[in-house]
């Protein structure tokens, strides 16, 4: 039976164009211009970033500029109090230029000069004992370094008030200004 299509035939030419079409060539640079390659350009991105973050994480390191304290080492002086702090757990130690003071503030001799009061310790007893001494001379009255130094048992914040007691007087006035921490021995 015969087709009711008709056939067409295709020139020499046609037939070398589709030919040339259908097999597969390698693409040349013009070609692949369309395509583009992003593995070496991640691994290379990948790199950078890892080294600007390390940069970026030293360069940029927050400081805070502070000096150290100094030991002041200087012989005591027969006009000076020397007067130390220990604070210790179960109250105040004080130690001036003549000897430990003793219990009370009264005098020198061993012992705890403030005890604590209860489970707390006696901050204005400390303090009511600093003005003692200070004014048992004239030559202490202007009298302006404490030292203070606590056990290692004693919390922070005891170290602190005590700091703070032995700065001023209930009035105002400077008592101690000048503080100084030691090490407990």
């Amino acid at each position: 039976m015969a087709s009711s299509r008709p056939t067409e035939t295709l020139s020499a030419a046609q037939r070398a164009k589709i030919r040339r079409l259908a097999t597969p060539t390698e693409a040349s640079a013009e070609d692949e211009g369309g395509e583009l390659n992003v593995v070496p350009f991640l691994d290379i991105i990948t790199n950078v970033l890892m080294f600007v973050l390390a940069t970026v994480a030293i360069t940029f390191t927050a400081t805070i500029e502070s000096a150290p304290p100094r030991p002041s080492i200087r012989p005591p002086s027969e006009t000076s109090l020397g007067l130390t702090v220990m604070v210790v757990p179960e109250g105040f130690s004080l130690k001036a230029r003549g000897g430990n003071v003793a219990p009370g503030c009264a005098d020198t001799g061993g012992g705890l000069a403030v005890p604590k009061r209860g489970p707390d310790y006696d901050y204005e007893a400390l303090k009511a004992c600093a003005v003692r001494l200070k004014a048992s001379a004239p030559t202490f009255v202007e009298e302006r370094d404490v030292t203070i130094s606590a056990n290692p048992q004693v919390p922070y914040d005891v170290v602190i008030a005590t700091l703070d007691a032995m700065r001023r007087t209930d009035s105002g006035d400077d008592l101690f200004p000048k503080v100084s921490f030691g090490v407990a021995r």
